[in-house]
C-alpha cells in the first residue's frame, strides 16, 4: 500500500481521487454488504465506507471477503491505513466521505476501556492518555495550539523578542505562601510562580519581551478554574504607559479569539461553540472601569433577582461570582483596573496621587469566565520598590537583582500575564479549566 499520506482534513483538495490515509478506528457500524467506519487521525473526523461487492470485485471472491470482514471486525482504535477515493457527502457534517478500495492493520486494540457511552469524570480522567483521543478533547487541544500559534505571531508582528525565564527560583515574584519547594544542592529553591521579575530584566535589555512557559501554584483550590501546574504567556516593555499597555492586552486578547476563528473552525463546530460571540468580541471595544466603581455597582444591584454574589465591602477583592457578574453585567470582556493596594503585589506602580489604588487591570471574560489576564505599570522608583519590599515582610536581598533594575537606567514600564489554560477554556466555552491541557495537575490530581 502506498506510504504517501493524506490527511482528513486535506481530502477536501482530492475528491475523485484515490488516496491514502493514516487512521485509528473511533467507531464502526454497518450490516450485511455494506461496513461504516469513523476515523480520526488527530485533523478530524471522517466516515469511510466499505461495500462488499466491490471488494470481492478487486481482490476476487476469497481475498475480497477476508479484507471485508476485517473491517467489519475491527476494534476500537485499531491503527489501520486506509485506501479509497474521496468524494463529496451533503449528509456528512464533514462533507465529504471515503469510498473504501483497500485497508491494512498496522496496530491492534483490543478492550479499549473508553467505549463509546457515558463515562464519569473520574473515570475519563483516570484514563487521560487515552481521552485525549475523543472528539471533543481533540478539538480543545486544536483550539489550544491555536491559541498558541496567533500568541507568538502577535508578539513577532509587535516587535517582542523571546526571552526564556527560569523555572527555578530563589524566590517568589509576589508575597505567598503557596510555593512549591525543592532542595537545590542544600539550598531552598521553588518553582516558578511567574517568569515576570526575570522578563523585567530582559526588557531593559533587549525591549519588548515575552515569555512562555509553566508556572505552579499550589492553590489548594478545587474550583473549576485553578490548576496547581499551568501555561503562562507573560509580555513586559519598557517606556510604556498603563492605558498604552491595557490597549495592547485588548489588541492580543482579540489576536487571539480571531486565531481561534481562522485557524480552528472545524474544532469550534465540534465543541458547538457560539461564534457569532467570539466574533462580538473581536469586533466591539473592551469595557474599562474602576475596581471602586465596580463596587458601587456590585452593592447597587446585590438584591436583583441574577446577582448570586455575596455582599461585598469597599477594600474587599472580588470571588469569582463577582467576577461572573461583572463579566455578565456589560457581555464584553472587561478590565477592571486600580485595585486597592491592600491586596495587590508589591511591586505595581500606585495611582498618581492615590496611593491606597495601584495601576493594575484584571481582564475578566464574559460568560462567567473570570479573570484571563493580569497586568499593571511597574515601580520604577528603587526607593519606592525597596519600601514596599520592607513593607510587605520581604527580604531585599532576596530581590537584589530587581532592584538592580532601578539603579541602572530604570524607565516607567509596564507589563501582564495570560493564563492560557483560562483562555482556552474560554474561547472553546468549556466548563472546566481541567480540559484546558493535556494532563492536568490539579490538588488531588497528579497521574497520568
Amino acid at each position: 500500500m502506498s506510504t504517501k499520506y493524506t490527511s482528513i482534513m486535506d481530502v477536501k483538495n482530492h475528491v475523485g481521487e484515490e488516496v491514502t490515509i493514516g487512521a485509528w478506528v473511533a467507531n464502526k457500524s454497518g450490516k450485511g454488504k455494506i461496513a461504516f467506519l469513523q476515523l480520526r487521525d488527530g485533523t478530524a473526523f471522517f466516515q469511510a465506507v466499505a461495500f462488499k461487492p466491490n471488494f470481492l470485485e478487486k481482490f476476487g471472491e476469497e481475498e475480497g471477503l477476508n479484507k471485508f470482514n476485517i473491517i467489519k471486525h475491527l476494534n476500537q482504535e485499531t491503527a489501520v491505513l486506509v485506501k479509497g477515493i474521496v468524494k463529496e457527502d451533503e449528509r456528512s457534517k464533514f462533507g465529504y466521505e471515503l469510498d473504501v478500495t483497500d485497508i491494512e492493520i498496522v496496530g491492534e486494540s483490543n478492550d479499549y476501556p473508553i467505549t463509546p457511552k457515558e463515562h464519569g469524570t473520574d473515570f475519563l480522567m483516570d484514563h487521560r492518555h487515552l481521552w485525549l483521543r475523543s472528539r471533543k478533547q481533540m478539538a480543545i487541544m486544536q483550539i489550544r495550539n491555536a491559541i498558541i500559534y496567533a500568541s507568538y505571531e502577535f508578539f513577532d508582528r509587535n516587535g517582542f523578542i523571546k526571552f526564556d525565564s527560569p523555572i527555578l527560583s530563589g524566590n517568589a515574584a509576589e508575597d505567598s505562601t503557596e510555593l512549591f519547594e525543592t532542595d537545590y544542592f542544600g539550598t531552598p529553591a521553588f518553582l516558578s510562580q511567574s517568569g515576570q521579575l526575570y522578563l523585567e530584566a530582559g526588557a531593559m535589555a533587549l525591549g519588548r519581551v515575552f515569555d512562555f512557559g509553566p508556572v505552579f501554584r499550589a492553590e489548594k483550590s478545587k474550583t473549576r478554574r485553578h490548576l496547581t501546574e499551568f501555561w503562562m504567556m507573560d509580555a513586559e516593555y519598557p517606556f510604556v504607559s498603563h492605558d498604552e499597555s491595557l490597549d495592547l492586552q485588548e489588541a492580543y486578547v482579540k489576536a487571539l479569539i480571531q486565531g481561534v476563528l481562522d485557524r480552528a473552525p472545524h474544532a469550534l463546530e465540534v465543541l458547538e461553540r457560539d461564534t457569532d460571540l467570539l466574533k462580538k468580541y473581536v469586533a466591539e471595544p473592551f469595557k474599562r472601569i474602576s475596581y471602586d466603581e465596580v463596587i458601587d455597582l456590585l452593592q447597587e444591584h446585590e438584591n436583583d433577582e441574577e446577582a448570586e454574589y455575596e455582599h461585598i465591602e469597599r477594600g474587599d477583592d472580588f470571588g469569582s461570582p463577582h467576577e461572573t457578574w461583572i463579566s455578565n453585567y456589560f457581555g464584553v470582556p472587561t478590565f477592571v483596573v486600580n485595585y486597592p493596594a491592600s491586596f495587590k503585589a508589591f511591586y505595581m506602580k500606585p495611582v498618581p496621587g492615590n496611593e491606597e489604588r495601584v495601576l493594575c487591570a484584571d481582564l475578566l471574560a464574559p460568560e462567567g469566565y473570570g479573570e484571563i489576564i493580569g497586568g499593571s505599570a511597574r515601580e520604577e522608583s528603587y526607593e519606592k520598590l525597596l519600601a514596599k519590599i520592607e513593607e510587605n515582610g520581604l527580604n531585599p536581598d532576596d530581590y537584589a537583582f530587581y532592584l538592580d533594575l532601578r539603579k541602572y537606567g530604570s524607565v516607567p514600564h509596564a507589563g501582564f500575564g495570560l493564563g492560557l489554560e483560562r483562555m482556552v477554556t474560554f474561547v472553546a466555552g468549556t466548563k472546566h479549566i481541567r480540559e484546558a491541557i493535556p494532563f492536568p495537575r490539579m490538588l488531588h490530581r497528579i497521574e497520568p
